[in-house]
């Protein structure tokens, strides 16, 4: 209790900080009264929440986790891809890592000398503009977060940005002095080593995406090979870890479905089937079973209002699984999961090293790491079954989309973000060839796993979404905000 208030505190005091218009509250202390040891959980705070609520929501309809329930309306708009700039739907995430997250790490890297409180920093910058290029590809950068100096900061193009914080992010680790961190750190308590840890899995991340983007490929992937034969790569999941089964206290995205009073979320048809056809017990883990039938069922994506054209029957809540949302009462966010950096491992061992080997040893331990996050039996018979055997699967190309397609299993109701944007880098899952109505009467012409473009889309029949527009704030206060994107423009890495 006693930390999630401090974090709480800090957060508010650091919000404030950063708006240059308010009037100072006497209540609360001076914007030059904020120390770094306090501001800096407000920094991870507001870097967390873009995966942790926003982007949860909005990730796990684009790669299919979710489906809006058929009884409630709160995101059929998500679900059939009928959004655009003045849909407002990124803007917080676009507050939070610019009002809240830049700002207090600019404010605290002009008080602090410390290394080890600088390098942090910049991990943090880093991952923030991550978040930011891989939702809308440009962003502010070098003229970011200057306040009445510059009201009106460029935007960058992805590349630009990727490099910039990279390069950044190398300089403070070579400059480190053997300090000690000496702010609260509520991610990584306080450890150095961890922190260099966490750095090279958000490089080896960020550099798979600038070679699949075609960019200076040969020289990312000698980094990539790098970073997998040290080893230095954190040793378990990267959690911000202070929520709590109290309201007020929740995990931000459960505390939106709370705030809401109704459950909007039913599993999407590829995630069940796929989940079905690989006889994975995952299954139950946050997924309920049909009221009317005690099974399984997952909606197609999109089309929500369309099963009554396609066989009379009004399909209902209870005729679908339900999401359980109490499972992430308390749960963490999950900045990196141990699967996701073994996963990665895999590929590099796989793509670049020709180490089937060491892919298979990889690959199993990212198998086995997320049924242990989940408290989930039966991973051994799991990973002899079959379709997500190594050694099974006929050629490296079927084990490298084995790779992706647990991948994928595994980001569900861990970081939705993340699997939007590894679906967008790797094309895995792939499209089906059927359409919704076309697989709804005849499952024979489906394969297990493969996504949609939404029964009902507005957007274009085929298409899916590759990218959120732009922030609706920045549009109105930024007169160098790039021109209007569509959801079909790819952001810079995703070129295939």
């Amino acid at each position: 209790m006693k930390k999630i208030l401090l974090y709480s505190a800090a957060c508010m005091l650091a919000l404030s900080s950063c708006d240059m218009n308010i009037n100072e509250n006497p209540n609360y202390p001076a914007a030059g009264d904020i120390t770094p040891t306090l501001e800096f959980p407000a920094v991870v705070n507001s870097v967390v929440d873009v995966p942790g609520e926003q982007m949860f929501i909005l990730g796990g309809f684009f790669v299919q986790y979710f489906e809006q329930r058929p009884e409630q309306n709160q995101y059929n708009t998500i679900a059939e891809l009928h959004f655009d700039e003045s849909s407002d739907l990124f803007n917080r995430c676009y507050r939070t890592i610019y009002a809240g997250a830049l700002q207090d790490i600019k404010d605290i890297e002009g008080k602090t000398t410390n290394t080890a409180n600088l390098f942090a920093c910049k991990v943090m910058k880093a991952l923030a503009l991550q978040y930011m290029v891989d939702a809308c590809s440009d962003a502010p950068y070098s003229e970011a977060c200057m306040g009445n100096a510059n009201p009106n900061p460029k935007w960058e193009d992805g590349e630009t940005v990727y490099k910039g914080v990279l390069a950044e992010m190398d300089e403070a680790e070579a400059a480190l002095t053997g300090e000690s961190m000496d702010m609260t750190d509520p991610l990584l308590g306080g450890d150095l080593a961890k922190w260099k840890q966490f750095a090279n899995a958000l490089r080896l991340r960020m550099y798979l995406r600038l070679i699949d983007g075609g960019i200076d490929a040969s020289n990312y992937t000698a980094k990539v090979k790098a970073i997998v034969a040290g080893g230095e790569l954190p040793a378990g999941d990267v959690t911000y870890d202070v929520y709590s089964d109290a309201e007020g206290q929740y995990n931000p995205w459960y505390g939106s479905v709370f705030s809401l009073g109704t459950n909007n979320y039913c599993a999407a048809h590829p995630l069940i089937a796929y989940y079905q056809a690989t006889n994975d017990p995952r299954i139950g883990y946050a997924i309920l079973p049909a009221t009317a039938s005690s099974k399984y069922v997952g909606l197609m994506p999109g089309s929500r209002t369309l099963y009554q054209d396609w066989d009379g029957t009004k399909v209902l809540n209870k005729d679908v699984s339900t999401i359980n949302t109490d499972v992430a009462r308390a749960m963490p966010v999950y900045v990196f999961t141990k699967s996701e950096i073994d996963f990665l491992k895999a590929e590099v061992e796989l793509r670049f090293n020709n180490d089937a080997a060491a892919a298979k040893a990889d690959y199993e331990a990212g198998v086995k790491a997320d049924f242990a996050s989940r408290g989930v039996d039966g991973v051994s018979d799991f990973l002899a079954g079959e379709k997500v055997n190594f050694d099974a699967q006929a050629s490296d190309n079927d084990k490298l989309k084995l790779i992706y397609m647990q991948k994928w299993a595994a980001y569900f109701y861990r970081n939705h973000m993340e699997a939007w944007s590894e679906m967008r880098r790797t094309d895995v899952p792939v499209q089906s060839a059927a359409t919704t109505e076309e697989a709804y009467k005849d499952p024979t012409i489906y394969t297990a796993g493969d996504v949609f473009s939404p029964g009902l889309n507005y957007y274009g029949n085929g298409k899916t979404c590759k990218r959120m527009p732009y922030p609706s704030s920045a549009r109105k206060l930024n007169k160098n905000t790039p021109a209007v994107k569509t959801l079909a423009d790819p952001v810079f890495w995703d070129v295939k």
